[in-house]
């Protein structure tokens, strides 16, 4: 678990981008079960979220077409939310950062560290654009 007081900087990124937090296992699957699309950003707090995937997935935003909601759990932090949305990113195995669509509560596009690390914060805003054009 990583103190509060480290990660609020990196919390207050994607709330001030309009991302709502989910602390817990129920808040991920009220979130899911709302129609429509959502994008969950599994936060973190190593240099390719700070560097790419926050920037990337805030980008992505600026487009027409985007989620009906944007939510966030933070990995290392918000332990039972994390565990609650990595069962739904299934058969994706856990990674943080992370960011997964989903459209009517089925997972329809995600991003995984792998897909983050070496990639600029234009292609990953790119990718989610061309995954929103398609989903949402």
């Amino acid at each position: 678990m990583y103190p509060e007081e480290i990660v609020k900087p990196m919390r207050q990124e994607l709330v001030n981008a309009g991302f709502k937090e989910l602390y817990t296992a129920g808040d991920v699957e009220n979130a899911l079960k709302q129609g429509g699309t959502t994008l969950v950003v599994v936060n973190s707090v190593c240099g390719c979220a700070a560097g790419t995937a926050r920037p990337g997935t805030i980008a992505s935003l600026q487009f027409d077409k985007t989620p009906t909601q944007i939510t966030t759990v933070f990995a290392g932090v918000d332990v039972d939310a994390v565990a609650k949305a990595r069962e739904h990113m299934v058969p994706f195995p856990p990674s943080s950062p992370a960011v997964a669509l989903f459209k009517d509560g089925e997972l329809v596009h995600m991003l995984e560290r792998h897909h983050i690390e070496g990639r600029s914060a234009e292609m990953i805003a790119s990718n989610l654009a061309a995954a929103y054009e398609e989903f949402c």
